[in-house]
């Protein structure tokens, strides 16, 4: 074995810091889901005293994970824990409502334990808010870690930074790609396949609002690829499956292709409708 090689690897390894195991990370997500709903959880809380006690046991297992943090500057480890764990009834109630929309939106949904427990959305969407809240606290890379679990999971990537609404409905799930700078509204419904996503992965751009921006009731079909950072999809909308947008489209616009036929041996290329 090439004795430069095995050396470059070994400095590697004695510049390198301790960091969290990933599996620690992930650990922590699913202990603290299955707290926060019982359908999710192997062993549902007996009494109020062992719900207590598993908060607080939580509460060590991500100083624990803080601690290990390279990225984490300054010694404010225990403020960003009561800050993460005293957001937990808001973030909960985001859940019920996020919970409540795809129950609302998929006719095969029979009650909401089954979402809980088996839909792919659920998970990606619990992920990116519990993730989320941890990003906006000032944690770096745990966040990722968290959805990016999901996105292996589920087949759903949404970037800890983006902003969703209430009430957010993911259908199917497969396939989307929510970008870091999309901001979402409340009750959005998203079918499998959807990208919000940049015109540009220019570097330079890294601090520049590069997603589109989908305001309140839109519903986004199988398919579709939103793109942009000046691209708004005005409230009330529906955008049909496979559509391609770069540009922004005004409130209760209804975005389609229409496939004109001309013969039986000739299909024009299909023209984009927009509907108001």
């Amino acid at each position: 074995m090439d004795q430069d090689f095995i050396n470059k690897i070994f400095l590697s390894h004695q510049e390198h810091t301790k960091t969290p195991a990933k599996s620690a990370i992930i650990d922590f997500f699913n202990d603290l889901l299955g707290v926060l709903f019982p359908d999710f959880s192997s062993y549902p809380a007996k009494t109020k005293e062992q719900v207590a006690d598993t908060l607080n046991h939580l509460k060590n297992k991500l100083l624990r994970i803080l601690t290990n943090n390279i990225s984490l500057e300054g010694d404010n480890k225990e403020e960003i824990i009561e800050a993460f764990f005293g957001s937990l009834p808001i973030l909960y109630s985001r859940l019920e409502s996020d919970i409540e929309a795809m129950f609302r939106g998929d006719p095969a949904a029979t009650d909401h334990a089954e979402v809980i427990r088996s839909y792919p959305g659920f998970y990606a969407i619990a992920s990116y808010r519990l993730a989320h809240e941890l990003a906006l606290l000032g944690v770096k890379n745990i966040p990722r870690i968290i959805t990016e679990h999901a996105h292996s999971k589920t087949g759903i990537d949404i970037h800890p930074h983006a902003i969703i609404g209430e009430y957010f409905c993911i259908d199917h799930g497969t396939g989307i790609v929510i970008g870091e700078t999309t901001i979402i509204g409340k009750n959005v419904k998203v079918y499998q396949g959807v990208t919000l996503g940049a015109l540009s992965v220019d570097k330079a751009d890294m601090k520049v609002k590069r997603h589109p921006t989908i305001e309140d009731n839109v519903v986004i079909y199988a398919g579709a690829t939103i793109l942009g950072g000046k691209t708004r999809i005005g409230k009330n909308s529906t955008v049909g499956g496979n559509v391609w947008l770069v540009k922004s489209i005004p409130e209760n616009s209804r975005v389609y292709y229409q496939a004109q036929m001309h013969n039986t041996n000739t299909q024009q290329e299909p023209d984009l409708i927009i509907m108001k």
